[in-house]
């Protein structure tokens, strides 16, 4: 408590965040990206190496996923304008996003409907180009639609790989990791939702429940792949892979906002709003961001205000040397994929000097916007997905530089939704609705 009151009284926000208020951090630590890319241990090299491996896999994407024939195999997601929800915001919270708004639809990314589909299906691919290699199955110039042959899945039968997740990033690697053939198991903590379970169920993964939060799970899935030489851990807290599986986000948003005539400049800043849990994904794209936009771009993550893990980590420079819970906070939140005591310390030291700040959310809010955005764009998301939308109106607030400017660009990362049976959006669109 001595230490708990000594950040109170260091760091005005702290004592907001325990009465589980909405805040904004804005981060004195941000440098410009020329002089933070130097002093990371991640490359640009590293991100280009994992988009290479992603359109080496689109042959077999494209075969075995019919939904990803499209596309050709690349896993992607549209962005989408949404000014009747820029409108709404306005006239809910009296700030007017001057600028554009737009929608990074990962709710709608083939194969498992969420951000998690980037760095989970990335490193289960990498993971199996790997085995299949070092077993002379394929070179890295053949036809890699040669995966979904039955040597293949008999090779990876014999291995394991086991992950802990609150529930999409479970969803993306148990999905893949069955069709591949692997045996797969993924721990899922007491918030993970009932449907993800029998989803994964179904598509024959052995999910294991824990009755306590994330921390468990994931402690419990590293103690069983430690026991075991065959099993792979994906480690939401420390994978390189999975970030980097992330960061090749950030070349396709490029290419994206340039098809569609959308400048990123100096006079044109790019504001982004992540919704972040133990940090990988948000972190991955950030940094993926700030390779292909540098100092353009200004990059946040949104945290429930139960559970702000990395904004606490940050602001204290202690990363994953505390946990909500230090500060009286219970990590209960709605949305589940958000639910995380405890920031990885490896994207949270990575990101320090990129992010321009954090902000926390309600429940309560991201239930509201929820049937906000459902009623004006008839986009559906789960709750956690919402937590980017109150980005803009929050900058704008803070003066935060160029943020109120009609040359800004505003682009809210959904995370998730488009899996989400019927009955259970029926149910947060009630909530939302206060009903």
């Amino acid at each position: 408590m001595n230490e708990v009151n000594k950040w109170k009284a260091e760091l005005p926000l702290i004592g907001p965040m325990m009465e589980r208020e909405e805040v904004l951090w804005l981060n004195p630590q941000v440098e410009s990206t020329a002089t933070a890319l130097p002093k990371t241990s991640v490359t640009a090299k590293d991100v280009q190496d994992a988009s290479d491996r992603l359109k080496r896999f689109a042959p077999y994407i494209a075969h075995v996923f019919p939904e990803t024939t499209a596309s050709n195999g690349i896993i992607e997601s549209p962005i989408t304008a949404i000014p009747q929800m820029k409108a709404a915001l306005a006239n809910e919270y009296g700030v007017e996003v001057l600028g554009e708004l737009l929608l990074k639809e990962d709710n709608a990314l083939p194969i498992s409907g969420s951000i998690k589909a980037r760095g989970g299906i990335y490193e289960v691919l990498k993971h199996a180009e790997t085995l299949a290699l070092e077993h002379g199955l394929i070179t890295a110039e053949e036809d890699y639609a040669k995966f979904a042959q039955p040597e293949f899945s008999n090779l990876f039968a014999e291995h394991k790989i086991a992950v802990g997740s609150t529930g999409n990033l479970g969803l993306s690697i148990g999905i893949m990791s069955a069709k591949l053939g692997f045996d797969v198991t993924v721990h899922m903590s007491a918030d993970a939702k009932q449907w993800k379970k029998d989803m994964l169920r179904e598509k024959g993964v052995t999910v294991v429940e824990y009755a306590d939060d994330y921390s468990k799970a994931v402690e419990e899935g590293r103690r069983q792949a430690d026991a075991d030489p065959l099993c792979h851990f994906i480690d939401d807290e420390n994978s390189l892979d999975l970030f980097l599986g992330y960061a090749v986000a950030g070349e396709r948003v490029a290419a994206q906002l340039k098809e569609r005539g959308t400048l990123v400049d100096a006079d044109h800043p790019l504001f982004v709003y992540l919704p972040c849990g133990v940090g990988g994904g948000p972190g991955g794209v950030a940094f993926g961001l700030k390779l292909a936009f540098g100092d353009h771009v200004r990059c946040f993550f949104a945290e429930p205000t139960h559970s702000p893990c990395m904004l606490l980590g940050m602001m204290t420079g202690l990363h994953d040397q505390l946990s909500v819970q230090d500060f009286g906070l219970d990590n209960k939140t709605a949305a589940d994929g958000l639910a995380v005591g405890t920031a990885s310390g490896f994207v949270g030291k990575t990101m320090e000097p990129f992010m321009t700040g954090c902000y926390t959310i309600g429940d309560e809010t991201m239930f509201k916007l929820l049937k906000l955005i459902t009623d004006t764009e008839g986009i559906r998301l789960e709750p956690s997905a919402l937590a980017g939308m109150t980005g803009p109106v929050n900058v704008i607030r803070e003066n935060v530089e160029y943020a109120d400017s009609a040359n800004a660009t505003h682009l809210v990362w959904s995370t998730g939704g488009s899996m989400v049976p019927e009955e259970e959006m029926a149910t947060y669109y009630a909530k939302g609705a206060g009903q």
